[in-house]
């Protein structure tokens, strides 16, 4: 049987962390975009940041949050940057860093993944130190309790997590100006923060996620009509995360972070007497046989 050490209560156990959901996914994009790219242009009033809204909301809404996106509480005042969630994907071939599924561990804890190991140095400490006395000539001489030898029994403490689940999830970001000035002023940072390559990284509530800014710009602009209606334009920005979900949101209880200690070693009783097997510090004795 597996001889395992007696669990600390303290650190063995479930343990809550934070689920990566669509709304956090949703939350990094936006945070993106109004943050970190953090854009300005100039208007008729001055240098001005370009206001950004999710999925645009209710005018009513709209106009008791923030009164100067909207002119007379009715038409709204560009530019203005929106952003629209337009699918969410779940391609059995995108794995993620994991070729195959692993399902949770089958015992009381759970977990699938671990995610860090180190040596339990108490526990493997205490172990040494007893198999040292029990090794002495009466099995209870303390002044062996720090002999030097290879010790294989090794305990260790490792972190496990539920295994996530992997999306793809696309956003339009729609950019409309007034101005081509503005818009040459805004689609800018879009182009150029990423280099050379399309790729950047998205974070919140601790979880990482790879986003891509898809090649090409789409856009609708009514310049070139000779009509009377309004001139504007209008710049799409397609951008595709590839995000992972961990935990049910609130369909569930927060996922669990599993903390276990590893069996020190295993164990298979036997006859030392049948199989002559010799005594530790003893082998020039004559009787060095254990009976």
């Amino acid at each position: 049987m597996p001889t395992r050490t007696k669990p600390d209560e303290s650190l063995v156990g479930r343990h809550a962390i934070e689920p990566s959901t669509l709304e956090d996914i949703d939350f990094a994009v936006f945070e993106y975009i109004n943050k970190e790219l953090d854009i300005f242009t100039d208007t008729n009033k001055g240098f001005k940041k370009v206001p950004v809204t999710f999925s645009n909301p209710e005018r009513a809404f709209q106009i008791k949050s923030d009164e100067s996106t909207r002119l007379d509480g009715q038409f709204l005042v560009f530019p203005q940057i929106s952003i629209e969630r337009t699918a969410v994907s779940k391609d059995p071939s995108s794995k993620g860093i994991y070729a195959l599924n692993i399902p949770e561990v089958r015992d009381a804890l759970g977990g699938s993944i671990t995610i860090a190991r180190q040596i339990k140095q108490d526990k493997t400490r205490d172990r040494a130190n007893a198999d040292s006395i029990r090794r002495s000539g009466n099995k209870v001489d303390p002044n062996r309790k720090t002999f030097p030898r290879e010790n294989n029994r090794i305990v260790y403490e490792t972190i496990s997590i539920p295994m996530p689940s992997y999306v793809h999830v696309n956003y339009s970001v729609k950019i409309r100006t007034e101005y081509m000035q503005q818009m040459n002023e805004i689609v800018s940072p879009f182009v150029t923060r990423t280099g050379a390559q399309n790729s950047f990284y998205l974070e919140r509530n601790g979880h990482r996620y790879e986003a891509f800014v898809q090649s090409d710009f789409s856009q609708e602009n009514n310049v070139g009509s000779m009509g009377q209606e309004e001139r504007s334009f209008m710049t799409t920005v397609e951008i595709k995360v590839m995000g992972h979900i961990i935990g049910e949101d609130k369909n569930q209880e927060k996922p669990k972070m599993v903390i276990r200690e590893t069996a020190a070693e295993i164990k298979i009783q036997r006859e030392r007497a049948v199989f002559e097997d010799e005594l530790d510090f003893h082998l020039e004795n004559k009787n060095k046989i254990r009976s």
